[in-house]
């Protein structure tokens, strides 16, 4: 355990932090299975409507540092093509 002050915050300061990045990620992949699910399923509507929360939340974990640009790119490439075979 740390001595120090600034150590001591630093580590709840990470803690904190730590605890809202998992949620982030969390929220993330829930959406993105969401997607999935309902192109398992052949429900277009309900793919369409889940992709742009899904979108939303990659790019919120982009924002946050929580995964890789590139990595969001592919993410969103898939599900879109995946809606797209699905509504044709």
């Amino acid at each position: 355990m740390a001595n120090i002050k600034s150590a001591i915050k630093r580590i709840n300061t990470n803690e904190t932090k730590r605890v809202l990045n998992k949620s982030a990620k969390s929220d993330m992949r829930t959406a993105i299975k969401q997607v999935e699910l309902a192109i398992v399923n052949n429900d277009a509507s309900a793919a369409k409507t889940a992709l742009p929360v899904a979108i939303r939340k990659i790019d919120k974990a982009v924002t946050k540092g929580l995964i890789h640009k590139n990595a969001a790119a592919r993410h969103k490439s898939r599900l879109q093509v995946a809606v797209n075979k699905l509504e044709a």
